[in-house]
């Protein structure tokens, strides 16, 4: 599919300064103003991140939809220019070679030969065989919180369950995965080699890849069923390179548990925004799984793509980008589009059909999708039943968003409830 139809911009849309600057405080608490604008400017925006990398970004819906389905836009990062390059390939060597050729920056054919090896450990028929579990392991985290409130629900629980359950999906052993540092997933967080920050980031670069070797080490001695053993059996017959190995292993770590973290403290923020929505909710639990499509829908953790490339200079919706410039769908502005949703911007979950672009589209629809769904269905049931008069126990403007490029989530979430109810 391409993009060569460019629907009209609306008349009279206030002029935007280019390139659109996508950072500070009010773009991160709220990016939805400045979407709107972009959106009725026009489809597709020249537009700089902090780290001063210049990108192209999509907003309409139908202009995303296409360009995630979009065989000449490329996700390798060979494909990219020396301007992109030269800020935004900031992960050092030979860490970058080691943990960035992962399924989200593979092309065809190499892409579809590396996501066979995820796809059975997250279909959805092991999945729903994994939910008992599921939830035992929220209910133990709810177990742990004071009997009332206040409570931090980041810590205790949103930045712990869905890496508990990560490590039931792939194999993960217990011992490992109590070592797993949570700061190590902060590096896909853009840090220049002139910032201030760089050696806690190199810091926390090696602390992983140290982890890694240690994780593939252990599942070659110790071979199970799961999902681990079989990458590195594929490792060891040839199947997979040790650089595809660790990335892979990365990918997992890191976009298997930070974007869930991030979803459900979004998720909950939406329902205290929306008290009568949240009171919906929990006097009828079996509203869970529209609820959540639709809080995926509103406000989702995962609100720009990751880089794709032209390897020609092409038109993209009436815009012409230059070879190996960086495109980013992004995902939050598409899913807020009135041309596709009505009444974008209110939390309906009656919304019928809802077809948000929260996991992507085309080959690189999110493989873990379906254990996303699984773990925002438990967390958020789990926590409203059994955390009765759940509230924020901060004013709405003091809740601190992660500054994040590519995600939306906060790192802390102060809770208040009348008491902690028995599983």
């Amino acid at each position: 599919m391409t993009l060569q139809q460019q629907p009209p911009a609306t008349e009279g849309a206030e002029p935007l300064v280019t390139p659109v600057p996508l950072m500070g405080c009010p773009y991160k608490s709220d990016p939805y103003p400045l979407y709107e604008r972009m959106r009725e400017a026009g489809p597709v925006h020249r537009v700089v991140f902090p780290s001063g990398v210049h990108a192209w970004l999509v907003t309409g819906y139908d202009a995303a939809h296409a360009a995630l389905e979009d065989d000449r836009l490329g996700k390798n990062h060979d494909r990219g220019n020396d301007r992109w390059r030269a800020r935004a390939s900031i992960m050092p060597e030979p860490q970058h070679s080691r943990l960035q050729v992962h399924l989200l920056h593979q092309d065809p054919p190499e892409h579809t030969r590396m996501r066979r090896f995820v796809t059975e450990a997250f279909a959805p028929r092991r999945i729903e065989r994994l939910l008992p579990r599921f939830r035992q392991l929220a209910d133990a985290l709810v177990d742990a919180l004071p009997e009332t409130g206040p409570a931090d629900l980041v810590p205790a629980f949103a930045a712990r369950f869905p890496f508990r359950v990560l490590a039931e999906v792939i194999g993960l052993p217990a011992a490992l995965a109590h070592r797993f540092d949570r700061d190590w997933g902060k590096v896909v967080q853009p840090v220049g080699p002139t910032d201030p920050d760089r050696p806690l980031y190199e810091a926390r670069l090696h602390g992983l890849q140290s982890y890694i070797a240690d994780v593939v080490a252990h599942k070659r001695e110790h071979v199970e069923d799961d999902l681990l053993s079989r990458l590195v059996a594929a490792r060891d017959h040839g199947e997979l390179s040790r650089e595809k190995l660790d990335s892979m292993v990365f990918q997992l770590l890191v976009a298997g548990q930070e974007p869930v973290t991030n979803q459900i403290t979004t998720a909950l923020i939406a329902l205290f925004r929306h008290p009568g929505r949240l009171d919906q909710l929990r006097e009828d639990p079996a509203l869970l799984p529209r609820a959540v499509e639709e809080l995926l829908r509103y406000d989702g953790a995962f609100e720009l793509t990751t880089w794709r490339f032209f390897a020609e200079d092409s038109d993209l919706y009436g815009t012409e980008v230059p070879a190996g410039d960086s495109v980013i769908v992004a995902l939050c502005a598409a899913n807020r589009d009135p041309r596709r949703f009505e009444r974008p911007d209110e939390l309906d979950f009656d919304r019928s059909p809802n077809p948000h672009l929260a996991f992507g589209r085309g080959i690189h629809f999110c493989p873990g999708a379906a254990l996303a769904r699984a773990e925002l269905r438990i967390a958020l049931g789990t926590l409203l039943r059994r955390l009765p008069g759940l509230h924020l126990a901060v004013p709405d403007q003091d809740i601190h968003w992660i500054p994040a490029v590519l995600g939306r989530g906060t790192d802390h979430l102060p809770v208040g409830y009348t008491r902690r109810l028995g599983a």
